[in-house]
């Protein structure tokens, strides 16, 4: 009886055991003890809730706390409901008691839609009291003297909390601003002008409401750095030079080319009237002949035109002997 009865006390104590640390890890009683340390009243079936509804009471109870510390009046409803839509509620609290401390109008509300819409608000309300430098690359642009001229910003920027949501990043920031200095650039005269008043650059730009749109407020732009880069006016007419020289040897070549086609063309033509005159030279012994067998023409008129060619080749010798002669005297 004795072992019987020992043995259903350990079961009863085991099972006791069992039981309690179900109900310690159903019921977080140390969180429960912490939040009404400090004066925060939660129910400790609002805790049981938490758990079943998968809520991590601590992500919760903790924020909570540091609210209540900090005098914003905020419920543990809406805490929860950030912490359910996949916020980060330690984050907007923290970030609601930096507004609160630098007079910085944030409401829950609003500090859970930026949170939501994945931007730090805790960062934008640290930006909001202390202001960021954003500094731009080499930015390059050419005067209307065909001068580059590279210049480097630093844009002095403070977040716009009511903005924030579906405003522009800082790449827009930077991009619009180099637009406006390669602008800049553009209109001036001459490349000295910009070297001597570079902060004629920063008032431009600053003039022209760049921040339109953006999840920031422009409070400064500053030329830090101003360097001399090529000439592309030159180069552009070196290039121009270039290309003017190619069109000339082109069309050059291409009279050429249409001289050599008429030099072939009259060769044919004088090699084809040659190869005519022979063919007619060559039908005449024919001829003569046809002439004597039809009886057309005599033996003394066949010797008479003998006569007459070999007379006319003899005047063309002679007069040919003399013209050398007039050559020779002349030299």
């Amino acid at each position: 009886m004795m072992i019987g009865n020992t043995v259903l006390l350990l079961a009863a104590i085991a099972g006791a055991i069992i039981l309690l640390s179900i109900l310690l890890t159903l019921v977080p009683v140390a969180l429960w003890i912490s939040a009404l340390a400090a004066g925060v009243k939660i129910s400790i079936f609002t805790l049981v809730g938490m758990r079943l509804r998968r809520v991590i009471p601590s992500r919760i109870v903790n924020p909570l706390i540091k609210a209540s510390k900090a005098g914003l009046g905020l419920s543990i409803n809406q805490l929860e409901s950030h912490y359910l839509a996949g916020g980060n509620v330690d984050r907007v609290v923290n970030a609601l008691i930096a507004a609160h401390r630098a007079n910085i109008e944030l409401t829950f509300e609003r500090a859970a839609a930026i949170d939501l819409a994945g931007r730090d608000v805790l960062e934008a309300v640290q930006m909001s009291v202390n202001p960021k430098v954003i500094e731009t690359p080499f930015i390059a642009g050419v005067a209307m003297n065909g001068i580059e001229v590279k210049a480097k910003a630093r844009i002095t920027v403070r977040a716009n909390i009511d903005r924030l949501v579906g405003g522009a990043g800082e790449e827009t920031i930077v991009a619009r601003v180099g637009e406006g200095i390669v602008s800049t650039i553009g209109s001036s005269e001459h490349h000295k002008k910009v070297l001597e008043n570079p902060d004629m650059i920063s008032q431009t730009v600053l003039n022209k409401g760049l921040d339109s749109g953006t999840a920031f407020e422009i409070l400064s732009i500053d030329i830090a750095d101003v360097d001399i880069g090529k000439n592309i006016g030159a180069e552009l007419q070196t290039e121009q030079a270039e290309a003017d020289k190619n069109i000339a040897q082109a069309k050059a070549e291409e009279r050429r080319a249409m001289a050599v086609a008429k030099e072939q063309e009259m060769k044919a033509r004088v090699e084809e009237m040659r190869a005519k005159v022979v063919e007619a030279e060559a039908a005449v012994p024919l001829a003569m002949g046809e002439a004597l067998r039809s009886g057309n023409i005599g033996v003394m008129d066949y010797l008479n035109i003998k006569n007459l060619s070999a007379d006319t080749d003899m005047r063309e010798a002679i007069s040919g002997l003399g013209e050398k002669k007039n050559d020779q005297k002349q030299d």
